[in-house]
């Protein structure tokens, strides 16, 4: 394809509760979304970065710095651009994958929907509907989350994740799992709000029966998650330090993770989840798909990316409503708590021009080829 123009669509997407985890609390999502028209069609990508860098480095201001600057001049000036081909093109620019993986995603939805194949088939998807889980952020008090964690299991999720931080922990992890029973699937999310200090606290989880504890030390520190998995029974899993294929399977074979959570934004694309999603099942190492409050242009990506054969566990694939009283798409819909993949061209879903306009900061940046 040969991509005529990039234009970036930056967002205020309101939610509709606010969702604290141990990185701070949040009542919105600034979201930039990225449309590529090419010579075969449009589409739509994704930036699943956050207003500020809290969860990682990369964040909403930088990674449309780095689309504007570096990434979208030079996709605009190949003669020919493939999704399979984006990362080698912005091989140059070192990190910034969320911003790569907006662009890229873009690119692909494009590029399938000019063959009118899905994302599904594309990626060797397997199954028709995912179970879904939903992530529960940290409540004001006790009954509060009971609360909340009582509506969703209602709605019908198959999974809770409870956020859990120092101070936040034990008894929240506690009341629920005495809520749910001995046998729901029930995990905790740390964000990387411990330390190795933290051990033998974290050792106490272990009696509430937990899918899984998920990234509870910061990102770069593989050597003390090595050192919880080997003192505890329930299984760590690792999230912000999976950045790529390579570093995940170091973790795997020194033993810090036996479970890996899949963001294809925190990964740099799609692509680069498909090929650890590979690898994971050739290890049997058991996969879920991550979330990051995306809009329904990402979540599509994501469902369908989690019907894939190795994606065991439910995800945080939640139904739209969970976050947003309208979306940008189409709404996901939970049924019978699972929810169906598209099955249409590209994502297989429609943005919604009018909400484009409605919530816009400011207007759209258009970056045009030379």
């Amino acid at each position: 394809m040969r991509v005529r123009s990039l234009e970036l669509h930056r967002l205020a997407v309101p939610l509709v509760r606010p969702f604290e985890t141990s990185f701070g609390r949040q009542t919105g999502r600034q979201v930039l979304m990225v449309r590529v028209r090419t010579d075969v069609g449009d589409g739509w990508g994704e930036c699943v970065a956050g207003t500020d860098p809290v969860y990682s480095s990369e964040y909403v201001d930088g990674c449309e710095d780095v689309i504007r600057h570096y990434l979208g001049p030079a996709m605009l000036a190949a003669d020919d651009v493939t999704a399979e081909g984006v990362a080698a093109l912005f091989a140059f620019v070192i990190g910034h994958r969320m911003a790569k993986a907006a662009v890229e995603t873009a690119v692909l939805d494009a590029q399938l929907r000019a063959v009118d194949t899905s994302f599904a088939s594309y990626f060797g998807a397997e199954r028709t509907e995912v179970d879904c889980g939903v992530s529960v952020g940290i409540s004001p008090t006790i009954p509060a989350l009971l609360d909340e964690v009582s509506l969703y299991v209602s709605q019908g999720y198959r999974r809770i994740k409870l956020k859990i931080k120092p101070g936040w922990d034990l008894e929240p992890v506690a009341a629920v799992r005495d809520l749910l029973g001995t046998d729901a699937l029930l995990q905790v999310d740390a964000n990387t709000a411990y330390t190795l200090l933290d051990l033998d606290h974290l050792r106490r989880l272990d009696e509430y029966n937990l899918l899984l504890i998920e990234q509870p030390f910061v990102e770069d520190d593989i050597r003390s998650h090595v050192s919880l998995a080997g003192a505890i029974s329930t299984p760590v899993c690792l999230d912000e330090s999976i950045v790529n294929t390579e570093l995940a399977l170091d973790a795997i074979d020194r033993g810090a993770t036996s479970i890996i959570n899949i963001k294809a934004g925190r990964m740099g694309g799609y692509l680069e989840a498909l090929a650890l999603h590979d690898a994971c099942v050739e290890q049997g190492v058991p996969v879920w798909c991550g979330g990051m409050l995306e809009t329904g242009v990402g979540r599509a990506a994501n469902v369908a990316l989690a019907a894939l054969p190795g994606f065991t566990l439910p995800g945080d694939t939640s139904a739209s409503d969970r976050y947003f009283a309208e979306d940008l798409t189409e709404p996901f819909v939970l049924h019978d708590g699972r929810l169906t993949v598209p099955t249409g061209p590209g994502s297989g879903v429609t943005v919604r021009e009018e909400l484009l306009g409605a919530w816009a900061q400011r207007p759209v940046e258009v970056l045009r080829a030379g």
